[in-house]
């Protein structure tokens, strides 16, 4: 396999952190949940931007750890939406970690997740479709 040496070109940036030592094990290993949680956000940011409104998760698959992530790293989160249901959206996220000290970026795992737009009562609601882009 060919490791990416950047973020797919059309994912937006959502979410950058400095891993903290609260977020790592006594290795200095951050731990893979806390990486999954800033994935999560990342993509409730992305999917509650296009529904306009809530949006809640309901599935999560496909996750890969690829790279650790250490103390003191940037992490860096991207996601694009792939696809647009009645109410549903799925939407691909990557998260990728810079040492504080360099430039290059590598990718740490990637994710897709699918989310539902609610209403205020919870019950799914229609989005929109992705607009299609015009080169």
């Amino acid at each position: 396999m060919i490791e990416p040496t950047s973020p797919r070109s059309s994912a937006e940036p959502v979410i950058r952190v400095t891993a903290m030592p609260a977020d790592a094990n006594m290795y200095g290993d951050i731990f893979g949940g806390w990486l999954l949680c800033l994935m999560d956000n990342g993509a409730g940011l992305v999917a509650s931007r296009h529904a306009r409104g809530r949006a809640v998760t309901i599935a999560m698959d496909g996750v890969q750890f690829l790279k650790p992530v250490k103390v003191g790293d940037e992490v860096s989160v991207y996601g694009e939406i792939i696809k647009v249901g009645r109410s549903s959206m799925t939407i691909h996220i990557e998260a990728w970690r810079r040492d504080r000290f360099e430039l290059e970026m590598i990718q740490v795992t990637a994710a897709t997740f699918t989310f539902v737009a609610v209403d205020d009562s919870g019950r799914p609601r229609e989005v929109a479709a992705v607009p299609v882009v015009q080169e």
